[in-house]
């Protein structure tokens, strides 16, 4: 387990005791009250066991605080799905991987993105989403579908197109420039950034170098409408549903707008990249 679930699972432990205090219980009154073992609330409130939802529950009716039920299941799903390990994601295929994503674009009205390393997957080329995807092939040791990986998230870019939905975008000026196949790959991706930049219902902004930031770049994050939240690390991709963190992600997300530049400002970062490109 991560230390990031560990600690989530802590704080959560926490936050049940904290509300058996305000209800002036003791470990073994809540036991005797919610029917659960005296050992497990320890646990729990340690961080060394997860509770069941039921547990929660009644947990809740224990403390006279079930106005607090629906959140703390929310947050205990959040937890307990949060981690979800690249080696056990893609013991299948890279494609298979990439399609599991299509519904969840499909329910999706507003797409808010964030990235600060690579171009959002899908404003991709297919020669630089191939680049990608063989790095991501080659680390993790997965089967070699690279060829059909790469025509399944183009496939989603489908989205960008259909329906009324709204995609949001901002990306780190480095990300321009940080090289992936060959120069000749990236400046066919940056016109790819300038076609997209016409689309009626997209939206990109990019954080030049020189801007005065009152946030600290961070990793990539993906918020669809305001339901869930998928942040991709080194070793898992993480799935926030707690409702109070995924309004922290929007708070960064307003942020790191503020910081972009749109419209004249974005191309002319591109065409100083693109020039960049063109003289390696």
């Amino acid at each position: 387990m991560s230390s990031q679930v560990q600690q989530a699972r802590e704080a959560f432990g926490a936050r049940l005791r904290d509300l058996r205090k305000d209800a002036r219980l003791t470990g073994r009154a809540l036991a005797s009250q919610s029917g659960i073992h005296f050992t497990k609330v320890s646990r729990i409130e340690h961080g060394r066991q997860s509770p069941s939802e039921d547990d929660v529950r009644a947990w809740c009716r224990a403390c006279d605080a079930e106005n607090q039920e629906s959140d703390l299941i929310a947050t205990l799903r959040g937890i307990e799905g949060m981690w979800l390990e690249w080696q056990r994601q893609l013991r299948g295929s890279l494609k298979r991987f990439q399609e599991k994503s299509f519904p969840l674009y499909e329910a999706t009205a507003r797409f808010r993105v964030y990235e600060s390393d690579v171009i959002p997957g899908i404003l991709q080329t297919a020669e630089y989403c191939t680049e990608i995807l063989k790095i991501a092939s080659r680390f993790y040791v997965t089967e070699t579908d690279v060829d059909e990986a790469v025509e399944a998230r183009m496939e989603r870019q489908r989205y960008l197109y259909r329906g009324d939905r709204r995609f949001v975008f901002v990306i780190e000026a480095r990300t321009l420039t940080t090289i992936f196949g060959s120069s000749d790959t990236m400046l066919g991706q940056l016109d790819r950034l300038l076609a997209v930049m016409t689309l009626p219902r997209v939206s990109l902004g990019i954080i030049p170098p020189y801007a005065l930031r009152s946030l600290w770049p961070g990793e990539g994050f993906w918020i669809f409408d305001d339901r869930l939240v998928k942040i991709e690390t080194t070793t898992a991709g993480i799935r926030v549903t707690q409702p109070r963190e995924i309004a922290t992600f929007e708070k960064a997300f307003s942020i790191l707008q503020g910081h972009a530049v749109y419209g004249p400002e974005a191309r002319e970062l591109l065409r100083v990249a693109m020039l960049e490109l063109q003289h390696l």
